[in-house]
């Protein structure tokens, strides 16, 4: 009877362990093959047939549909240039260069991956209708204050994330690295 006991509290520690260090595997990010540049991550290969086995259930447990990897990118940012969290209670300018390809979307997100609910409803920015200076740069600034020109309203979040999707990029799926310099900086103004 003891050896019974014994086998079924080293089966249930087996499982919670194990069922503890999938959720820690899948809750931040979607597994391997990450390439970063500054703040901005991205997981080139979940759009892929090759993704790995973490990835997949991460994507399994949000519903999230990844941009294959013919049509683009998602890159994903939780802190600014400084290394700080995006704070909802702050204001942080989001500005050139952006990397090429034939369309882009900005948007803020909450760090479950969905939109920010606003006063506004307008969720992001296109590359399409963006406001631009007359040498052709821009500046998105994000925050709860409005702004002239290109602003992107903030709810009401403690934490949020920035996701960059960038369709029909050059960039490689199979690059190891990215240049930061060609990623937008994320500068926070002031917080309140």
């Amino acid at each position: 009877m003891l050896n019974l006991i014994k086998l079924a509290l080293t089966l249930a520690v087996g499982a919670a362990l194990g069922l503890g260090a999938t959720v820690l595997a899948t809750r931040d990010g979607f597994g391997f093959g990450a390439v970063r540049a500054g703040p901005w991550i991205a997981w080139p290969h979940i759009g892929s047939s090759n993704v790995d086995p973490y990835a997949r259930a991460a994507l399994s447990r949000t519903g999230q549909i990844p941009l294959g990897l013919a049509e683009g990118l998602t890159f994903l940012a939780r802190t600014d240039d400084a290394g700080n969290p995006l704070s909802g209670n702050c204001t942080y300018r989001i500005g050139d260069p952006m990397p090429p390809g034939r369309y882009w979307t900005l948007t803020a997100n909450t760090p479950a991956g969905f939109l920010i609910d606003n006063p506004t409803r307008h969720y992001g920015f296109t590359s399409q209708e963006i406001v631009r200076s007359a040498d052709g740069k821009f500046e998105i600034v994000v925050g709860r204050s409005a702004r002239p020109g290109n602003w992107l309203p903030m709810g009401d979040v403690a934490q949020f994330t920035l996701v960059l999707r960038i369709y029909d990029t050059p960039l490689s799926a199979t690059a190891a690295t990215l240049d930061r310099n060609a990623m937008p900086a994320i500068t926070r103004d002031a917080c309140s």
